[in-house]
């Protein structure tokens, strides 16, 4: 019989399970919107549904029994900004979106968030400025710049610039010397 087979073991022992949810209900929390697989954040759902339920009344009694499942730093932002936003919300405080099968194993992807969660705008924008600005400078002025040292170059003693040509013929001869290996292979197969 099949009675009380409510929940997915998700191939992990009882331990392994309850550590894994409480890692993603932390970040949940932390973060306010998660990537997963599908049944984990099937799984996950009731869970943090609970717990916002838990941090609409803000006493010690419901501090605690949050605090049994997460830690005390998203105790206090479950407490703090997570309840008094859904304090008048009956349920219903997360959301999955599909996303696909994942590229590696296939598996359904899922994005859990909160309702009403809005991507931070100001930090997406301000990486993409320091991005822009720590991109090397365009080709015209990359040129430029190499003829002001040139003339420092040329300064420079002639025994500095002696190894690099030295090095370039070293590469030339392992050049041939491959070239020479690959016949060998050919010859043998036409013996045979």
């Amino acid at each position: 019989m099949r009675h009380g087979m409510v929940n997915r073991k998700l191939g992990r022992t009882a331990g392994h399970r309850s550590a894994l949810f409480r890692n993603q209900l932390a970040s949940l929390i932390d973060k306010e919107r998660i990537i997963t697989t599908l049944p984990k954040a099937k799984e996950l759902r009731p869970l943090i549904e609970r717990l916002i339920t838990l941090g609409r009344i803000d006493n010690v009694h419901n501090r605690r029994q949050a605090a049994r499942l997460v830690g005390e730093a998203e105790v206090s932002k479950l407490f703090d900004t997570l309840g008094p936003r859904f304090a008048n919300t009956p349920g219903g405080y997360t959301r999955i979106m599909k996303l696909g099968a994942r590229r590696g194993d296939a598996a359904e992807m899922a994005i859990l968030e909160f309702v009403g969660y809005e991507r931070p705008q100001e930090a997406a924008e301000a990486p993409a400025a320091e991005a822009k600005a720590a991109k090397p400078a365009p080709k015209k002025a990359r040129k430029e710049e190499p003829k002001e040292e040139a003339p420092a170059a040329k300064a420079k003693s002639k025994k500095a610039t002696a190894p690099k040509k030295e090095a370039k013929p070293a590469k030339a001869a392992a050049k041939p010397a491959t070239k020479k290996a690959a016949p060998k292979k050919k010859k043998k197969k036409s013996e045979e």
